[in-house]
């Protein structure tokens, strides 16, 4: 292995050591004022006498409540509520021949990485499991400054101009006249601008399917969305997309389910990510890249610079080229997650941008929106966002400046200092733009190239199962439903009819508006990647609720939930009240949860034991609701000898993906494939 990769593969032990000096153990130790004087009381302020007034002396207490007062930071306009973890990047082979950036030259090369995810239109305390699109950002700190990719689970932007951004988000927003609704697009505004921007609409089919409900970050799909260029080391340029591939398959949640979940668990997505780092079941996502030569950029029905367009894999393969894995969660939540600051601008040599038009506008925002939130430009030197390597240049003061230079230059040129700091030559590994040839009259307008606004998106519809074209159809009809104006209602199905003809009807007929008088777009093509049906399914870190209660067949309960827990099946407890439970063989099982501290929504799959219980019907009663949830939302139920009872075949059911004990010699692992496949759709 060459040096380099012995420098990268030491980076993550260098970053953690970076940030070791900044971690601060409290527990064990006596408190102390911001400036380290030892505090002799610190439960009552200091007043005249015991019950007179607070006296302004009390410097301790002032300190203690002004900095109350200014804990709170402006949060993210869009991507507030958010999660982070860290991690390592792993390239599999290299890259060289297509581009020069330093984290991607050498298979086995190892890059630390902080990744944070997020919704869009919430604020910090919306819930995780909104229908929205959400952020897939990841930081690289590579050993030639950090490299941020910043993505969504839609390969697809909603509009094509960066001057509509900030109107697509206005509109996305709750009304501003009542600040309503929270962590949802359902509502007049986002649909007036959907109607009358139709660009939007590729984008739009992605945030009414299940892409914009995931089961997990673990299990959602994470896409570059712009296009960048690979650039070599001659020079020579290639448009790239970059895709995250989850290992674990893209699974999302059923409407009703994240809306149950919201209220039940609206932290659900940030505990999920959390538990599984912390039980060692680390995420992985492996990184693609679609590659288009510059030279092959014209061959397309579509222009390759058009951010509402994707490209098909089909007719531009995703290579795979390493794999990030999430294995640490953060120390302090604040001091990481939430001051963590992206930019899409935070390149390194080797990946430079297009005339993609959004990351165009892109290139501008972040460093403003840092700038407000953190306090000013030296962002960069809050240790989260602190690059392996050293920094140096004439950039001087401003708040919150923690870096002491002791130079006595700060310009650029000088003799003082034989003109140091000075620049790198590209050979030596300084950034460069690409000298891309433009030419052109100054024109606000966008290319007509841009105009095909349906084309795609039908093709997304064309792509889907007939079990996602009925989520589809069910989220328009939900979102619409909720809309005031009629008028935005009939304007919408009267769009959606460019993309499929049925579907507009059908979702008009659910909300009562007139069926449209239009037909969709003559495209028949689809592209099978598009579809979840697709993904690779596994049970590895699904969670299972084990219903039991008191007398049950030790033996077998034992072996099952030993065979479960070896697939890497996050099993729970549920019970009536927490404590332990005994088994007829002495068996005793530990209560993780209560049937009234969680719920059939949280759990992927159930298995059903029964028991004896101080109050049976009780006990009964929550069972067979548990049942009915995980029943109706096609979910695999394993029923245990004594739990039959609980479960019931009728002439109304099919009982598709319910595993029975005593009709299975091997039920432990039938159980396990059940849980793997994790929907039933065939269900009755």
């Amino acid at each position: 292995m060459g040096q380099s990769s012995r420098n990268s593969n030491n980076s993550a032990d260098r970053k953690n050591e970076q940030l070791k000096k900044y971690r601060i153990q409290n527990t064990g130790k006596r408190i102390t004022t911001n400036e380290g004087l030892k505090v002799a009381n610190n439960d009552s302020t200091l007043k005249v006498g015991e019950r007179g007034p607070v006296l302004m002396e009390d410097f301790h207490f002032f300190q203690k409540q002004l900095h109350f007062d200014t804990e709170r930071i402006p949060e993210r306009v869009v991507h507030a509520r958010g999660f982070g973890a860290h991690g390592v990047f792993e390239t599999y082979k290299s890259m060289k021949k297509v581009t020069k950036a330093c984290f991607l030259q050498e298979a086995g090369l190892e890059t630390p990485v902080f990744v944070r995810f997020s919704t869009v239109q919430g604020g910090k305390g919306s819930k995780d499991t909104a229908r929205d699109v959400r952020g897939f950002a990841v930081k690289f700190y590579t050993e030639e400054g950090n490299y941020d990719l910043l993505g969504l689970p839609f390969p697809v932007f909603i509009v094509h101009d960066p001057f509509k951004f900030v109107d697509s988000q206005h509109a996305l927003k709750p009304e501003p006249h009542n600040d309503m609704p929270t962590a949802s697009a359902a509502h007049d505004n986002f649909w007036d601008f959907v109607a009358n921007n139709q660009e939007s609409a590729h984008f739009v089919m992605w945030a009414m399917s299940d892409r914009a409900i995931p089961r997990s970050w673990r299990m959602m799909e994470g896409f570059g969305v712009n296009i960048f260029r690979f650039v070599n080391e001659q020079g020579k340029a290639t448009f790239v997309r970059f895709h995250w591939k989850p290992i674990l398959g893209i699974h999302s949640f059923l409407m009703e389910e994240a809306q149950i979940i919201g209220g039940v668990d609206p932290d659900f997505h940030r505990r999920d990510l959390w538990e599984s780092i912390d039980r060692g079941a680390f995420p992985v996502f492996e990184l693609g890249v679609q590659m288009i030569g510059e030279e092959d950029a014209d061959k397309f029905d579509f222009d390759v610079i058009d951010p509402t367009k994707l490209w098909p894999e089909e007719l531009v393969p995703v290579e795979i080229i390493g794999k990030m894995t999430l294995n640490k969660n953060v120390d302090n939540f604040f001091a990481e997650t939430e001051q963590v600051a992206f930019d899409v601008t935070n390149l390194v040599p080797g990946i430079n941008f297009t005339n993609d038009p959004i990351l165009q506008g892109r290139t501008f925002t972040y460093k403003l929106t840092q700038m407000h939130r953190l306090g000013g430009p030296n962002y960069t030197e809050i240790p989260i966002n602190q690059s392996l390597c050293p920094f140096h240049n004439n950039q001087r003061d401003g708040f919150k400046r923690h870096r002491i230079d002791i130079d006595q230059v700060n310009y650029f040129r000088n003799s003082i200092a034989q003109n140091t700091p000075g620049p790198t030559s590209p050979e030596e590994g300084g950034f460069l733009h690409y000298p891309e040839k433009v030419e052109g009259s100054k024109i606000k307008a966008s290319s007509a190239s841009f105009k095909d606004f349906f084309s795609q998106a039908r093709l997304f519809w064309n792509s889907m199962s007939p079990v996602e074209k009925l989520h589809i159809i069910e989220a328009f009809s939900f979102e619409l439903a909720k809309l005031d104006r009629p008028s935005i209602r009939q304007q919408v199905i009267d769009m959606f009819v460019n993309v499929d003809q049925d579907m507009a009807t059908t979702i008009a007929d659910n909300v009562g508006a007139n069926p449209p008088t239009g037909k969709h777009v003559p495209v028949d093509a689809s592209s099978p990647a598009l579809s979840q049906a697709n993904t690779p399914h596994y049970s590895f870190s699904l969670r299972v609720g084990v219903l039991i209660g008191n007398g049950f067949k030790g033996n077998e309960v034992r072996k099952v939930i030993d065979f479960l827990k070896q697939q890497g099946i996050f099993v729970e407890i549920v019970s009536e009240k927490l404590g332990t439970l005994s088994g007829d063989d002495g068996t005793e099982v530990k209560v993780d949860k209560t049937f009234l501290s969680t719920h059939n929504v949280l759990f992927d799959s159930l298995y059903i034991v029964g028991g004896q219980s101080s109050n049976q019907l009780e006990f009964d009663r929550y069972i067979s609701e548990f049942i009915s949830g995980v029943y109706k939302h096609y979910k695999p139920i394993g029923i245990a000898t004594t739990g039959q009872a609980h479960f019931q075949a009728t002439k109304m059911n099919n009982l598709a993906g319910v595993v029975f004990a005593d009709n299975s010699p091997e039920f432990a692992k039938e159980f396990s494939l059940a849980i793997a496949q994790q929907r039933f759709w065939d269900r009755v």
